[in-house]
């Protein structure tokens, strides 16, 4: 559909959708007091931690964290955005939706967006059936390939794979056929322009073919690899309008429901590895295209697993993707372990020397992340006074990356034993005192934890409302007034038009967040109020969902004080640069060291020093 939805149609599809009548559809609940539990369908457990709350229309997890209506518990469940999730139970509950017309400008956007999805869909369907027919001699060598490594057509049709074939202009002319404009073809990175006059010709020749799909199943780009020796290996699409590698990951969309159903994922390296494991059984495997694991991973791998494991090479190279893997996921509240293969190996080499049953045995021995980080660090500075310092140091550093203080506690603890150090040495500093949410004046504030009800540890979503752990609120205490600024953002032209002036680069360290202000003050204003409807049609599923968690009691909190609102904002980005050049310290302490440069890692480990000593800077 090509308009948007109206307010009037969204609040009507809210107040009729039952949440209990939706949940109930997709899981198992039972009447507790004033509450229906069941087991959460976003995270494995085995205790009910999900609660579904008639009267006031929400859920909430208290295992995961997720919450919200009856359109955001279908958008996480179907991975819709937020006007397909308001069309689908609009459809349901016999609704019809007025649309409102978008601007020419967002329609000319749209369409733009649905022709290059379609040319690289036209694409992938090409490649595939050169692959897939045997009676078309130019995937002869493609197809003996995969033989040859034990890949059958299974494999091949599920991940469509295909073949380019050798000639410079195979693909071109066959989009130029199909009518496609060659300018959108080249923004896919899928044709280059040729030289001296001469027509466009394709990236991809002599190569397999491996399609990227988003998690919604669009194919977003392509990976391909030689069938020889010859480099590079391996060569991808470049980003486009549709395709943003920090964002995407390889097999997802064919893995979600088997990370969903078992709440745990597992992240290779490569394109084979994916193949490998989805065939020996382990369907829930993905892997990055290209690049580290990012937040934006994190994040998206956190919408279906609660759990992660991490299966990259044992060389030096997957060592240090492995940690940057943990820098990605750890914050972001998502469990990651460590498994580990012989030197040499990767997951589809080991599968095919030792099968599945080993594999599996390998997955279930895996070792919390930070625990094998914290080993292999003391490990690798040696045994010496100067070697455990600078081992203490470095693990210290990267401690904040846990976000629970029970579980930072267990690490120093740890710590201590392996380094031989007293434990008091390893204890954070005593922290000031904080303001609680009705003091008066800005501060900082502890985000209080959604009620729980004094018997049987099963928290009651009824009662007075607190504002639920949100995925920026669940890093412990953390000022209230980035969220409460998307609050006076949504409510307040003052507040837009003093945040356009001062930039939001300057207001929110977080990247989640901003990017849901920006799109907030993307829409033309008319009035205080932003228009719902405007604003879901430009919001990812993710942004949506966060919006719903976002419902601290802004006005209490800062009233007209939009001085104090947007100083403390300021502030809150300072103290998250801070944090930022204490890791970026860390690393370049164990360059410097690695690299024997003992003068350098003296400096940086005086200025880590001296950075942990900055008021409001924590140590642990």
């Amino acid at each position: 559909m090509s308009g948007r939805i109206s307010d009037d149609k969204i609040r009507e599809v809210q107040e009729r959708a039952d949440i209990l009548e939706v949940v109930s559809s997709y899981v198992a609940l039972k009447r507790s007091g004033a509450n229906h539990v069941g087991l959460c369908p976003f995270h494995a457990e085995k205790t009910p931690s999900f609660n579904v709350n008639p009267p006031r229309q929400i859920y909430h997890c208290f295992g995961c964290g997720v919450g919200g209506d009856a359109i955001s518990f279908v958008q996480r469940m179907e991975g819709l955005s937020f006007p397909e999730a308001v069309r689908r139970l609009a459809e349901r509950y016999g609704i019809d939706i007025a649309e409102e017309q978008r601007t020419p400008e967002e329609e000319l956007a749209r369409q733009r967006r649905a022709q290059l999805l379609r040319i690289n869909e036209v694409a992938a369907a090409f490649y595939h059936g050169i692959l897939m027919d045997p009676e078309d001699s130019r995937g002869r060598a493609a197809r003996a390939y995969l033989r040859e490594r034990g890949y059958g057509r299974e494999t091949a049709e599920r991940f469509q794979l295909g073949y380019a074939p050798e000639g410079w202009e195979a693909l071109a002319a066959h989009l130029a056929g199909k009518g496609f404009e060659s300018e959108l073809v080249r923004r896919l990175g899928l044709t280059r322009p040729g030289k001296e006059g001469r027509g466009d010709y394709d990236l991809f020749r002599a190569r397999l073919i491996f399609p990227i799909y988003s998690a919604r199943g669009e194919v977003a780009a392509f990976g391909a690899r030689v069938l020889d020796k010859s480099l590079p290996k391996y060569i991808n699409s470049p980003e486009s309008p549709v395709y943003h590698k920090s964002a995407v990951l390889y097999g997802l969309f064919q893995a979600r429901e088997a990370m969903r159903r078992g709440g745990e994922a597992i992240v290779v390296e490569g394109y084979f590895d994916v193949l490998a494991l989805h065939r020996a059984g382990f369907p829930q495997a993905v892997a990055a295209c290209g690049t580290a694991l990012t937040a934006e991973h994190a994040r998206l791998l956190k919408r279906y697993a609660e759990r992660v494991i991490l299966l990259f090479d044992q060389d030096s190279a997957g060592r240090q993707a492995t940690w940057r893997a943990m820098e990605a996921l750890l914050p972001e509240g998502l469990p990651a372990a460590v498994a580990t293969l012989e030197a040499g190996e990767d997951p589809d080499s080991f599968l095919a020397r030792h099968g599945a049953q080993a594999l599996g045995e390998r997955l279930k021995a895996a070792r919390p992340v930070f625990e094998v980080f914290l080993e292999e660090t003391l490990a690798t500075q040696g045994d010496s006074v100067e070697g455990r310092a600078r081992g203490v140091e470095v693990v210290l550093a990267k401690l904040p990356l846990i976000p629970g203080e029970i579980e930072r506690s267990l690490y120093r603890k740890l710590l201590a034993e392996k380094s031989g150090l007293d434990p008091g040495m390893l204890s954070p500093p005593p922290q000031p005192a904080r303001r609680s949410a009705g003091a008066a004046g800005p501060g900082e504030y502890r985000i209080p934890p959604p009620e729980e009800p004094p018997d049987a540890g099963v928290a009651l979503l009824g009662g007075p409302a607190s504002p639920p752990r949100g995925r920026v609120a669940q890093r412990g205490r953390v000022s209230p007034a980035p969220q409460a600024l998307i609050r006076y953002l949504l409510e307040s032209g003052a507040a837009r038009a003093r945040a356009r002036g001062e930039g939001l680069d300057n207001l929110l360290a977080d990247a989640l967040l901003r990017n849901l202000a920006g799109k907030i003050l993307s829409l033309p204003d008319e009035g205080e109020q932003v228009s719902r409807g405007a604003l879901s049609a430009a919001l990812s599923a993710e942004e949506a969902a966060l919006l719903t968690t976002l419902r601290l009691p802004a006005r209490e909190l800062f009233g007209e004080d939009l001085d104090g609102l947007f100083a403390e904002c300021r502030a809150d980005v300072l103290g998250q640069e801070a944090r930022r050049r204490r890791r970026e310290l860390v690393r370049r302490i164990e360059e410097a060291y690695a690299a024997g440069d003992s003068e350098a890692g003296a400096r940086y480990s005086r200025e880590l020093r001296e950075l942990r000593r900055l008021p409001g800077e924590r140590s642990d």
